[in-house]
């Protein structure tokens, strides 16, 4: 499992992990385990660069906590929140839809979707005090992982042989199942009853947004799970905001 781990790591984020890991289906598949706990470094990462900017004002500690998630993650959900966005408002059949998440150009819908995503995450975290934004930043992260975890447990793959199907095993909702309780042990730790509504908030989000992306494309993709990644953070960040200050 330590090597599904730093797979998840390296394949989440671009920290520097520099541990040899045979890229095989078989760890691939165990990832989902960790990915609240990586999700959870990603926003503790983040909370850090918070809290030492905060220091100057809420301005440079929410547009710092931002860049930082972008740095951290190399902007990998961004992207396939973008491609998502460009693909389910292009009005298109479902091959063509498909076709247009594929490409790697950006259009207009794209370009708009990681502006209002940035703008979302900044405005949530300079509205909030900093004892509200360390913990929300930490769990928010961890949230929008878990979420990933979710839609490879119970989503059907909308592109046979993509991406997202090198996660998928028949131990998929297991590991949803390791990663939820990861999440749900440190999170009532760290934020009790606020954590749990957001949790349960981006759960039924998370729900809608899969059964709008089967009307749209019949399935899920990565770059679904990325999205839905992206915007999950920002409903859990809400209810955080509203349920804290």
């Amino acid at each position: 499992m330590l090597k599904a781990f730093i797979l998840g790591l390296q394949f989440l984020t671009r920290l520097p992990v520099n541990i040899q890991v045979d890229f095989h289906k078989k760890n691939l598949a165990k990832t989902p385990a960790f990915f609240s706990i990586i999700g959870m470094i990603i926003g503790g990462i983040a909370a850090i660069v918070y809290y030492l900017l905060s220091f100057f004002n809420k301005d440079f500690a929410a547009a710092g906590a931002v860049l930082s998630l972008i740095i951290v993650t190399g902007g990998l959900h961004m992207d396939g929140l973008s491609d998502t966005c460009d693909g389910f408002f292009s009005s298109r059949g479902r091959e063509r839809v498909l076709e247009i998440m594929k490409d790697s150009r950006v259009g207009s819908f794209g370009v708009i979707s990681i502006v209002f995503d940035i703008l979302f995450k900044y405005v949530l975290l300079k509205s909030m005090t900093i004892e509200v934004a360390i913990p929300a930043l930490i769990l928010s992260c961890g949230i929008g992982r878990t979420m990933i975890a979710m839609l490879l447990s119970f989503g059907r793959s909308a592109r046979p042989g993509g991406m997202g199907e090198i996660f998928m095993s028949k131990n998929s909702k297991l590991f949803f199942a390791i990663t939820l309780l990861i999440l749900i042990l440190i999170g009532v730790i760290i934020s009790k009853y606020a954590f749990l509504a957001a949790l349960f908030v981006a759960i039924i989000f998370s729900l809608l947004f899969m059964k709008y992306s089967y009307k749209i494309i019949g399935g899920v993709t990565g770059d679904v799970y990325g999205a839905n990644c992206e915007l999950s953070e920002i409903v859990a960040l809400t209810v955080f905001l509203v349920l804290m200050r």
